[in-house]
């Protein structure tokens, strides 16, 4: 039986996505990471609108190994530039493509109002895609990461 692939990032996102505020502290963010089981967390604006993207690795080489204090430390202070996103709308092949591009394991979704919808990750491309592909962007995000022993 042949399997069928997702064309679009619709198809193979994951519908939803919480944000965490600019204004809330990090501490606020690792807890929220810690309930949903998950490695990072949009934040976003008084607008609504997405501002950045926080990690747990942000988290551990930003705040903690500067000695900063995570109550203390707003979400907002950790945004960098303007994160790497993807339409809804855009094909799957395009999603591989700028994730290997930029070497980043998920991308926040944007729906056709530029508002966050999802979010699209590695593991779902490997579920949506022939396993060459996959293969191809584990190896660039691999080769991409700083190796440390």
């Amino acid at each position: 039986m042949r399997k069928t692939f997702a064309g679009s990032v619709r198809e193979a996102m994951h519908d939803g996505c919480e944000c965490i505020s600019e204004r809330k502290s990090v501490l606020d963010a690792a807890k929220r990471m810690e309930q949903l089981d998950i490695g990072a967390l949009p934040i976003c604006g008084e607008d609504d609108r997405l501002k950045g993207m926080l990690t747990d690795r942000d988290i551990v080489v930003r705040v903690l190994a500067h000695g900063k204090d995570p109550a203390t430390t707003m979400v907002g202070e950790l945004t960098q530039r303007k994160p790497i996103t993807i339409s809804a709308e855009a094909s799957i092949d395009q999603a591989l493509s700028l994730m290997r591009e930029h070497a980043v394991k998920r991308l926040p979704v944007l729906d056709s109002s530029k508002r966050l919808c999802g979010m699209i990750s590695e593991a779902d491309i490997a579920r949506s895609m022939p396993r060459e592909k996959t293969g191809e962007l584990v190896g660039a995000i691999a080769a991409a990461e700083p190796q440390h022993f």
